[in-house]
């Protein structure tokens, strides 16, 4: 019985979905602030990059201000995973896209997911949005929409 369910774990993983048909990456979102520790949330950011390493997906950080949003986009550059597109959108700039390695696209997810909601709005000089910062894991496809 035991042998069974691991099969189909195996099964599951090396054909890309969880045994109830999700993507392993489907559940890879996270608004901030956040309650998790910070082993949590570095756990989390790896297995992250690992999905966008490995999927056709990539990570998005979205951050509310008043009256402005800004949205950080991660997508792999190349086959290995040690350079990945960031692509930046603020509602009054614009698009601007560089190429950054793994370790600084690990760093500033780290550090922006462990941002308490006191330094979040020390930051913007402004009072709180109405909504939280968001990250999540999406297909490639999804993103660009700002």
């Amino acid at each position: 019985m035991a042998s069974e369910r691991r099969s189909e774990t195996r099964a599951a993983h090396h054909a890309g979905t969880t045994p109830d048909g999700q993507a392993p990456w489907a559940g890879l979102e996270m608004t901030v602030p956040t309650d998790r520790d910070h082993a949590s949330v570095v756990a989390l950011v790896e297995c992250a990059l690992v999905e966008l390493t490995h999927e056709t997906v990539g990570a998005a950080f979205i951050s509310q201000q008043v009256g402005r949003s800004t949205r950080t986009q991660y997508v792999a550059a190349d086959d290995v995973g040690e350079q990945f597109q960031k692509r930046h959108f603020d509602d009054r700039l614009g698009w601007q896209e560089t190429t950054i390695p793994r370790r600084a696209v690990r760093d500033e997810l780290i550090t922006r997911l462990t941002r308490s909601a006191s330094t979040s709005t020390e930051r913007a000089g402004e009072e709180a949005a109405s909504e939280s910062d968001t990250f999540v894991v999406k297909p490639v496809r999804e993103l660009r929409t700002p």
